[in-house]
C-alpha cells in the first residue's frame, strides 16, 4: 500500500512547535521524552536496546530502518530501552537469515510507539540547530494541540536519575562458564575480533548504570570474572566481593544526580584500579570533585573521532551520550585529560594522577561499529596485573 493511500495516524511533537504526521508501527500509545538523533547506519537494534537512551525518542538518520529484522541475540539488554523510534521509511520485508521476527512487531510486544514516512531530515536539523528537545509521539490519533502539550509539559532530562530504571535488582555473576563471551568470528574463515589477556583471571566488581551486554562479553573474554552489583551497591558491597578491580557501566540520565554513584565511587578510588566507560566516566568526574554539563544534541552515533594526545593515535569511536566532562575541572581536580573528540574538542578520555584509573567517553565495545578502541579492555587486564604485582606482598 502506498503512503498516499494510508493515513497519517501518528504524530511527533517537539517543544519548538515542530509537527511531523506519519504512519504508525510498534505499540498503540502515547509516550513523552528527550528528542535525539542517531547517526548509525546499522545497528537499530543494540541502539533500541541500549540502557543509555531510556527516557529519549531516538529519530534514526539513516533512511531505511528493520532490513535486516530482529534477532534476540543481538539484543544489548532485556528488550528496547528507548521511549519511541522515528524512522524515514520502515522496510517492508525482512531479509537476514538470522531474523527472528520484524521490528514492529518486536516494538508492539515491548509497548514502544514507533512513527515513519515523515522528514528525519528535518527533524534532524531542528535538534542540531535547537539542541535535544522535549518532544512527544503518539500513534493514538491524538491532535497536533495535545502532542504538542504534552511534549512541553515533560518533566525534561537535567537533574533525573534514569539509572535506577535499568540498573539490575540485585547482583550476579556474568556468564560463569564464559560461553556467552567468546570472540566473534565467522566460521570457515580468519576473520576474528576480540580482546585478548595475559592469562592472569582477575576478580572484577562492575557498578551496573544501565551497561551494554557487549561490555560485559569484552571483560570476560579479557581475562576478568565479572560480579554485577546494582547502582546503588556501597562501596562496602564491592569490597566483599574481595575484588581485584572495579568497572563502571554506562547508562542513561543526568551523571550529576547520582549522588550515591559519586559517594561509593569516592571511597574506592584509592584502593583498587579502576576503568569507566560513557556515564561511568561522568560518575568517575564527580567522584573526584569536578562537574558535567549538558552538551547541545549529544554524539549518538559510530563515527566519531577521537585522538589520543598522549600517544597521537586517532580512533573512530562509537558514543552515546548527551553530557560531556569539564576540562578544567578534571584538570584542577587531579586529573590528566587524556581523549578529545575531534568534531568538537570535548573530553573523550582521562586519567587521575598516580593512580590505576581510568575512563573514556566513548564505547569500545561498539557493538555494532569500530573496533579502534577494543583494545582498552586488555589494556585495563594489564594495568590490573601490574597493580596487583606491585602491590603484592615481598
Amino acid at each position: 500500500m502506498s503512503w498516499q493511500a494510508k493515513t497519517r495516524n501518528a504524530v511527533l511533537a517537539l517543544e519548538d512547535g515542530s509537527i511531523f504526521r506519519g504512519f504508525a508501527f510498534g505499540a498503540k500509545t502515547t509516550v513523552s521524552g528527550e528528542a535525539v538523533f542517531n547517526t548509525g547506519m546499522t545497528g537499530y537494534q543494540e541502539t533500541l536496546t541500549d540502557p543509555s537512551y531510556f527516557g529519549q525518542i531516538v529519530t534514526m538518520t539513516t533512511p531505511q530502518i528493520g532490513n535486516y529484522g530482529i534477532n534476540l541475540e543481538d539484543e544489548e539488554s532485556d528488550g528496547p530501552k528507548v521511549a519511541g523510534f522515528v524512522v524515514r521509511d520502515l522496510s517492508p520485508v525482512v531479509s537476514n537469515w538470522r531474523a527472528t521476527g520484524n521490528l514492529s512487531d518486536y516494538l508492539s510486544k515491548y509497548g514502544i510507539p514507533g512513527i515513519e514516512g515523515i522528514d528525519t531530515r528535518k527533524v534532524t536539523k531542528s535538534l542540531r540547530v535547537h539542541g535535544a528537545l522535549k518532544a512527544c509521539l503518539s500513534t493514538e490519533g491524538i491532535s497536533d494541540e495535545e502532542a504538542l502539550q504534552k511534549a512541553k509539559n515533560w518533566e525534561g532530562l537535567v537533574g533525573r536519575d534514569f539509572v535506577k530504571e535499568v540498573t539490575c535488582k540485585e547482583s550476579f555473576i556474568w556468564d560463569a562458564s564464559g560461553e556467552l563471551s567468546q570472540p566473534f568470528s565467522v566460521p570457515g574463515t580468519a576473520l576474528s575480533a576480540g580482546p585478548s589477556s595475559d592469562g592472569q583471571v582477575h576478580r572484577l566488581v562492575a557498578f551496573d548504570y544501565g551497561a551494554k551486554r557487549a561490555i560485559y562479553k569484552n571483560l570476560r573474554n579479557s581475562g576478568f570474572e565479572v560480579t554485577v552489583l546494582p547502582a546503588d551497591a556501597t562501596a562496602e558491597d564491592a569490597r566483599s566481593h574481595n575484588p581485584d578491580a572495579i568497572f563502571l557501566s554506562n547508562g542513561p540520565g543526568d551523571p550529576s544526580a547520582l549522588d550515591y554513584a559519586h559517594s561509593a565511587i569516592r571511597e574506592l578510588i584509592d584502593e583498587y584500579p579502576i576503568f569507566g566507560i560513557c556515564l561511568g566516566h561522568q560518575v568517575l568526574t564527580h567522584a573526584i570533585g569536578a562537574s558535567t554539563y549538558k552538551l547541545k544534541f549529544g554524539h549518538r552515533g559510530g563515527n566519531q573521532p577521537v585522538k589520543n594526545v598522549e600517544t597521537e593515535k586517532v580512533s573512530i569511536t562509537s558514543q552515546n551520550h548527551g553530557f560531556a566532562s569539564s576540562k578544567e575541572d578534571l584538570e584542577s581536580h587531579g586529573a590528566v585529560v587524556t581523549e578529545y573528540n575531534l568534531n568538537d574538542d570535548t573530553v573523550s578520555g582521562m586519567r587521575i594522577k598516580g593512580k590505576p584509573v581510568f575512563s573514556v567517553q566513548y564505547h569500545p565495545e561498539a557493538a555494532p561499529g569500530p573496533n579502534d578502541a577494543q583494545f582498552l579492555f586488555s589494556s585495563f587486564h594489564r594495568l590490573v596485573s601490574e597493580h596487583k604485582k606491585s602491590t603484592a606482598p615481598a
